[in-house]
This record gives structure tokens, C-alpha cells and sequence, in this order.
């Protein structure tokens, strides 16, 4: 097939399927490992049309500093995975590559909602929508990826390296990058070169169904100036969760005291739910498709525009957790529950010199809608139980129809979330080469969430409903912004060839803001407790939603009941689909979203002293910063930004095949935020005392010959240094001087979600067979023991996660153009525990997340 035909081929199918790919490119071009072994990453990408050759080499170039370095010359902590390892280890997604990164842990719910960690820097309990920014920073190519909620699940194919940056990154990467950085680098345009390749999969995962994948590349020369790189993907990972049959039984007939008449318990003979139409096998599947592309244009000698577009999709059903009082990869639900999340990303670099200095603009647009149903009978159970002595969740919570008659009180919830984000950075670059050498520029971020969840209960009376809502018990609808502002720059000077000093400053500002509903219905006459009035519709009615909402006279609605003012409802601004507005401020007779705001400088200072080729050693003093926000319960006080202050001493050696890297740091993790379920199962963000976090982690790679051998390992000790309080007050740093305060953590507490240990290696063999090259390869990951939670009651609620060790193996064939591949990872079913939880404050159903069971698959690829 000519070049032409191909070229006609491949922009055809993109133009129908509509799918492209985002690019971004680094201070210089960074050169593609598939084309340059010598340069870039020599070790990780064959030329496309050659037969892939033995690791031979340890050089890795990254852009971890904003400039194409030799990672042995970089004075940070960096590990990074290149193309070749990412196809070595089979990986394709965030969780198939954070389990490879020792100073990496995350907790997730479901595909694309892992809460990322890094370094210790954890308290668990992140992710809700008006809760904490992350405190790891995301990044695909240039731009800031970054959600709360969860980070995306870029699908990983064709991608040049995968680099992660541990410990503060506050002078170049920002308000997000508190913890550490992650940064996904994709594989550039080549101008002059038809490639590609296709890779196809097929996979059966113990105890569940059979899954794989179709990804495809395509590189093309435009014209002598235009390069053109696509990627198309589509991938179904296979279910192991089985939804098993179950019935409830709620309370229905009140027992009443036969002294007084009142309620004392119930008899169960209310509403009966059974799951029977939904019980089915392997019920938890994702289906992932999508694609990326870039343009490479370059103007002349010294400028180039990189145009470029990304899109995924993610289909799920089912839930990724068991239920532990069931057993082993079993739950029981009573509802489908699908869910979407997608995203768009458009972005633009440019890139080029004036004089002999660097210029870099870096702009993007990403948006990422996305959408689920969930059943929530864990709360119905659960409020149930706890008020059976008053007659039940229905009788308690005036669960009723219009008729007066009780309906079924188990709620389901839809909703989802409507990202945007754009941000825009421009940067300036003295030459690298220069004993004094600076860089600096200018950054600005603005993401907004349309955040959307409704509580149903069907049939439920109108008068007990949200206002204007009938079958909602509970509303949020809210709009959340977020921006931030930074000038940053940094500067290094040669003290000798041997001796370096670097200095940065980073000044922020950020102006975060949160407006809507949240809460409960309520009938603007009602008052509590007055004669003829109908009931509240729910616990906390009272108090919540409706009541919470702003008056004429600016006071809530139940103050001003309470108070005999004007009890008018400002309705003027609301959220369509909302009744009011109970989550801003009244300010001058209006009211305006609630806000968090601050400014200020994180810094980073650092000393490399490299006394011989091969040799580096480094000291840093760097600090980084988490904005602060706004609780979306109506009435609770924002929360204050977290800083981490880190100390660290590192090295990078290189002894021919060997490479040994390592780093010791402690860090100080100053008021720290932290969330739990609070009143109505709410999420609440306050800030509680100092952590302290020491650790040291290391890497070695050895490539000779054939056999390669990559180890990394890392220890973290992270604990909180005083009592943190239900309450957060500086007037109680010892929980006993505010009334309803009380020790939740005492001093002395693991921080959670991170293990003690954490070990990963991989061991290969490769050798010459016929036309071609066998390999042979076993990988090994072992992480300890962690708490579940921050709280001492929310940890023994959900219990600790568990240590585990996985295994993986993989042998195959690689001949002319073409490879095979069979794999087995978590070869010994090892049931690996990524998250436990429950769905409400006082449930006490563990959910607990694992990681895939035993999957054995068969892998084909070509090149040409």
C-alpha cells in the first residue's frame, strides 16, 4: 500500500469516528523514542519496522523540569516508565502503572475515580465534589488534568514515558502539585516517517468473563513541514463482581408501649424488596474507546504549532466492590447501575526562540461530563435498624405517598458531574547550556463543576419532596469555580562544573467559589410544630435545604421564621431545578456564591554537587500548597489551605549497566485538611493539625545483554504530630477546650491509604530464536498493611487494608515486524485491596475495592 493511499485511509476513518488526540510539547521537541533510540529513552522503543531489540541501555530522557534532561542529571526525584517498559508490562491504565510506582497509593470507588497520593501525603475520605482540590498534580503533556473526584484514566497506548515526580512541585507545576506530580508524555508527530502499528488482546479473569482490546498508530508525513499521529482504541475489561440474590424486610407496624402509647419498635412487615430481576454473574464491565492526533507544522527553522485532540469514553455497569459480610467478589444490589464518563481535550502549543531563548505557550480546553445511577439501600437499611425503636426508617422519616399510605424507602441516586477546565501557560528559556540559566513565566487555570445529585424515592408525596420536585428527598445542585493565578521562575547558576545552586519562587492566588442548593424540602409556611402543619419530610428538615435557604431579610428561612422576619424567599439567581439557594453569602442585600480566597509563595531550593560522570548527589528544600474551600453543607465554615514543607537528600548514580537512584526526605504537612461523613452522611472538609512524614525510596535498573532487571521500593512513616479534634480549633490543640470537641485521631496516628512498604520489580530475559528474538519476564509487587481511615471510629468502622503480593509473568515471540505474547498478571489470585468503605455515616455494610483477580491473556502485534 503507497504512503498516499495510507495517508487517504487513515484521515478518512478519523474524519468518521471523530476521534483525535492531544499532544503538547516540551520547552524543546521532545524526540520520539520510537525513531531516536540514541537520544531519547534508548532502551524503550524499537525502530517501528524493526524487530524489537534487548534493553541496552539505562538513558531515559524527561521534561520533568520543563526542559529535555538526561534523568540522570535531573536534582528531583523522578521515576520514569517508557515506551518500552509500558508495553512490557502490559499496561494500560492508571492502575496498571500506579502499583509500579513505590511512592504511589490512590483509593478508588470505580474506573477513573482514583483519589491519587503520593509520598504519605493522604488522610482518605477525598473525591466529593465541593470537597478538597487533590493533592497530587495530574498532567497530560503540558496541561493540568487534574479533577476532584478522580483523576482520569487516560487509556495508556503509545505513550513516549510516564513520569512521576515525588515530593513537592509547587515552583513549576502549582496549586495541585502539593505531594508530588504525574505527568503522561505522548508520543510526538515525526515529520518524513510513515509508521504504525496494531496491537489486538484477549483476556479471561478468574471468576469473572472475558475482555480485550483493538488499539491502533499511524504516523504520516503531510507534506515536508506536516506531520500528522493518530491513535484509535477500544478496550472491554471484563467482570468479576457477581450481584447475588438478597431480600430486605422494613419495619411496617409500629410497637406501641402499652403504658403511654408510644412507639417502641416495629414489626417487619412493611415494604419487602427483593433483588431477583437484577441478580447476575460478572456484572461489573467497562467498555473504554476513543482516540488521540496531532498535527506537527513547523513555521520555519525556529517555530512550531502543535494542534491537538483528545476523546475518550468509559461505559460502566455494575459496582467494583464486594460486600465482606457476603464473601468473596459478591454484592447484592437492587437497581441497574450504569454510569458514563467522558472527556474532551483541545489544546495548542507553541513553541519557538527569540534570540537564542526558548519560547513556550501552552494553552487547553478539557471537558469532562459524566453520569451514573446508584443504588443507595445501604441507607435504608441502615436508618432502618438504627430507628427501629421509633417504628422504622418510615415511620420515622414520614416515607408516605399523597394518600398517606408508605411507600418503599430505599433511594437511588442520579447525577453526575459537568467538568471544564482551561488553562494557559507561557514560558521563557534561557539556553540550557548556560552557566546561569533561567526559567519563568506566567500561569492561569479556570475549572468549573456543574455538580448535579438527586436522592430519589419513588412515589414519595409531594409535600414531603424537594420543593417542586416531587419523588426527591434531597437535592445538590451546585456550580463550583475554581481559578488559580501564578508567576513562577526558577534559576540555576554553575558555582563550578561540579557544583550547582538552584532557586525558585512560585507567587499564587486562588479564588474558589461554591453556589446552589443543597438539603432536604420543606413548605415555606410550615413552622415547627404548629397545629394543622404536615410533618417534616425527613430528619433534619428542619434544618436543612429549605430551611437553610435565604430570606428577603437575609436570614434562613427557619430563623426567620424564628425570628419574626420576613420569611420571602430569594429565588432571583437559583440554579434551574432548584427552589432556592442556601449555599452563598448575603452580602448588601443579594446574595453571591460563597468564597475562598488567599495568595502566596511556595519556593523551592536545591544544591547538586556531581563529582564525577555517573555521580550526582542533591539536597532540596522545596514547599507546596493545597488551596482551601467550601464545605457544600449550608452553615459550615470554609476550610484553610495545607501546605508540605520537605527536606530531602537524593542520589543518581550510574555504574555502566547499573543505575541506582534513591532519595531521604521528611516532610511537614502543615493543617492539614481532612474529611469525613458528617450530619446526614454530608462530607465534611475541615482542617486539622501537623503530619510529619519520613521516607526513602530508591530504584536500581541493570541492562545487559539480554536480561534486564528494575527494582523500586520505597518506605513511608507518615503520622499526625498532635490530637486531631472533631473540632479545629487553634484554642484546642488538645481537643479540651471547645464544647462537643473530642480526640478523633490522637497523636501519634498513621496517616492512611499509604502502606509502610512498598516493593516492585521485573526480571526479563530476552534471547535469539530463528528469525527472531523469545522473552521471558516476572514481575513482583508486595505493599503492606495501611489504615482504611483517619479517625480511630471510621477506621475500626471499615477496617485496614490488607497487604498483598501480586505476580505476574509474561513470555513471548517477536519476529520481523510482528510479536505474541502470553501473559498471566496476579498470577496467584491474590485479593488485593485498593479501598474499603461504606455508603453512609452510621452503615456498617464494608465495601471493599479489589484489584482485577488472576486475568491470563494472548497478545498479537504488527508494525509497519
Amino acid at each position: 500500500m503507497t504512503a498516499r493511499k495510507i495517508r487517504a485511509l487513515t484521515f478518512g476513518f478519523l474524519a468518521s469516528t471523530a476521534i483525535a488526540a492531544p499532544s503538547f510539547a516540551q520547552t524543546t521537541p521532545a524526540p520520539d523514542p520510537s525513531q531516536e533510540p540514541a537520544a531519547a529513552d534508548a532502551a524503550e522503543q524499537p525502530a517501528p519496522t524493526q524487530v524489537a531489540q534487548a534493553e541496552d541501555s539505562n538513558e531515559i530522557i524527561v521534561t520533568a523540569q520543563k526542559r529535555e534532561e538526561n534523568l540522570q542529571n535531573v536534582p528531583i526525584s523522578v521515576q520514569a516508565i517508557g515506551t518500552r517498559r509500558l508495553d512490557q508490562l502490559n499496561i494500560s491504565n492508571f492502575e496498571d502503572f500506579a502499583k509500579q510506582l513505590p511512592s504511589v497509593s490512590f483509593q478508588t470507588a470505580a474506573p477513573g475515580f482514583a483519589i491519587v497520593y503520593m509520598r504519605g501525603v493522604a488522610t482518605g475520605g477525598d473525591g466529593n465534589h465541593t470537597g478538597s482540590l487533590p493533592s497530587v498534580g495530574y498532567y497530560l503533556d503540558e496541561q493540568p488534568v487534574t479533577t476532584i473526584g478522580g483523576n482520569l484514566d487516560v487509556h495508556i497506548y503509545d505513550i513516549a514515558r510516564i513520569e512521576s515526580l515525588a515530593g513537592p512541585q509547587g515552583t513549576l507545576y502549582g496549586a495541585s502539585s502539593e505531594a508530588g506530580t504525574i505527568r503522561i508524555i505522548t508520543n510526538k508527530p515525526e515529520l518524513g516517517v510513515t509508521a504504525g502499528r496494531i496491537d489486538a488482546e484477549l483476556n479471561t479473569v478468574a471468576h469473572g468473563g472475558v475482555g480485550g482490546s483493538l488499539e491502533g498508530m499511524v504516523n504520516l508525513p503531510v507534506s515536508d513541514n506536516i506531520a500528522f499521529r493518530g491513535v484509535a482504541f477500544w478496550q472491554r475489561d471484563a467482570g468479576y463482581i457477581d450481584n447475588i440474590r438478597g431480600t430486605r424486610s422494613y419495619c411496617g407496624t409500629p410497637i406501641l408501649d402499652p403504658l403511654n402509647g408510644g412507639i417502641i419498635g416495629c414489626i417487619r412487615d412493611g415494604f419487602q424488596a427483593d433483588n431477583a430481576s437484577f441478580v447476575k454473574d460478572n456484572f461489573n464491565t467497562n467498555t473504554t474507546y476513543g482516540g488521540r492526533a496531532a498535527l506537527k507544522i513547523d513555521l520555519n527553522e525556529n517555530w512550531t504549532v502543535t494542534p491537538t485532540i483528545m476523546h475518550q469514553r468509559s461505559e460502566t455497569r455494575g459496582v467494583w466492590y464486594f460486600d465482606e459480610r457476603l464473601g468473596d467478589l459478591e454484592t447484592q444490589r437492587f437497581r441497574k447501575e450504569p454510569g458514563v464518563d467522558k472527556f474532551t481535550q483541545y489544546a495548542l502549543t507553541v513553541e519557538g526562540k527569540v534570540g537564542n531563548f526558548d519560547i513556550t505557550y501552552a494553552g487547553a480546553f478539557m471537558h469532562r461530563p459524566n453520569h451514573s445511577t446508584n443504588d443507595y439501600t445501604d441507607y435504608a437499611d441502615a436508618y432502618d435498624a438504627y430507628y427501629e425503636s421509633y417504628g422504622g426508617i418510615a415511620n420515622y422519616q414520614y416515607y408516605f405517598d399523597n394518600n398517606g399510605n408508605s411507600v418503599d424507602p430505599r433511594q437511588y441516586i442520579t447525577g453526575g458531574n459537568n467538568y471544564k477546565k482551561m488553562s494557559q501557560e507561557l514560558r521563557i528559556a534561557s539556553p540550557a547550556e548556560n552557566r546561569f540559566r533561567v526559567i519563568g513565566g506566567a500561569f492561569y487555570q479556570r475549572q468549573t463543576n456543574d455538580i448535579l445529585q438527586e436522592y430519589h424515592v419513588d412515589n414519595l408525596a409531594d409535600t414531603l419532596s424537594v420543593n417542586g420536585r416531587p419523588g426527591l428527598i434531597w437535592l445538590t445542585s451546585q456550580k463550583r469555580i475554581d481559578r488559580d493565578y501564578a508567576l513562577f521562575g526558577e534559576a540555576t547558576f554553575d558555582v563550578s562544573p561540579q557544583f550547582a545552586l538552584t532557586g525558585g519562587l512560585r507567587w499564587y492566588k486562588f479564588d474558589n467559589t461554591v453556589f446552589g442548593f443543597a438539603g432536604f424540602g420543606r413548605d415555606p409556611a410550615f413552622f415547627q410544630g404548629a397545629s394543622g402543619n404536615p410533618p417534616p419530610n425527613a430528619v433534619g428538615s428542619t434544618r436543612t435545604g429549605v430551611a437553610q435557604c435565604y430570606t428577603t431579610s437575609g436570614d434562613t428561612l427557619r430563623d426567620s421564621q424564628l425570628n419574626g422576619t420576613d420569611t420571602t424567599l430569594i429565588t432571583n439567581g437559583a440554579i434551574a431545578g432548584t427552589p432556592c439557594i442556601n449555599v452563598a453569602d448575603f452580602v448588601n442585600g443579594k446574595l453571591v456564591p460563597k468564597q475562598s480566597k488567599d495568595s502566596g509563595f511556595t519556593y523551592r531550593f536545591n544544591g547538586t554537587w556531581k563529582p564525577q560522570e555517573g555521580l550526582l548527589f542533591y539536597g532540596t528544600w522545596s514547599k507546596g500548597f493545597r488551596p482551601g474551600g467550601i464545605n457544600r453543607q449550608p452553615g459550615l465554615a470554609p476550610y484553610d489551605p495545607d501546605f508540605l514543607v520537605n527536606y530531602e537528600l537524593g542520589w543518581k548514580t550510574s555504574f555502566g549497566p547499573l543505575r541506582w537512584n534513591g532519595a531521604i526526605y521528611h516532610q511537614l504537612w502543615e493543617s492539614f485538611q481532612f474529611s469525613f461523613l458528617g450530619l446526614n452522611s454530608l462530607t465534611v472538609v475541615q482542617n486539622g493539625r501537623d503530619a510529619k512524614v519520613n521516607g526513602i525510596e530508591t530504584d536500581i535498573s541493570y541492562v545487559s545483554g539480554g536480561l534486564s532487571l528494575n527494582a523500586a521500593a520505597a518506605y513511608t512513616d507518615a503520622k499526625v504530630k498532635q490530637n486531631v479534634c472533631a473540632v479545629a480549633a487553634d484554642t484546642a490543640p488538645d481537643c479540651d477546650g471547645v464544647p462537643g470537641d473530642s480526640i478523633t485521631a490522637p497523636k501519634g496516628t498513621r496517616l492512611p491509604i499509604t502502606p509502610k512498604f512498598k516493593v516492585t520489580g521485573t526480571a526479563r530475559y530476552t534471547w535469539d530464536i530463528g528469525p527472531g528474538k523469545a522473552h521471558g519476564q516476572i514481575g513482583l509487587v508486595h505493599q503492606g498493611s495501611a489504615r482504611s481511615a483517619l479517625r480511630v471510629a471510621d477506621n475500626l468502622q471499615t477496617g485496614k487494608l490488607r497487604a498483598y503480593t501480586l505476580v505476574d509473568l509474561f513470555a513471548g515471540y517477536e519476529w520481523n515486524k510482528h510479536s505474541i505474547e502470553l501473559f498471566a498478571t496476579n498470577l496467584f489470585d491474590s485479593r488485593n485491596e485498593l479501598s474499603r468503605g461504606v455508603s453512609c455515616s452510621i452503615c456498617t455494610n464494608v465495601h471493599i475495592v479489589p484489584g482485577r483477580p488472576r486475568t491470563i491473556g494472548l497478545r498479537l502485534g504488527t508494525r509497519f
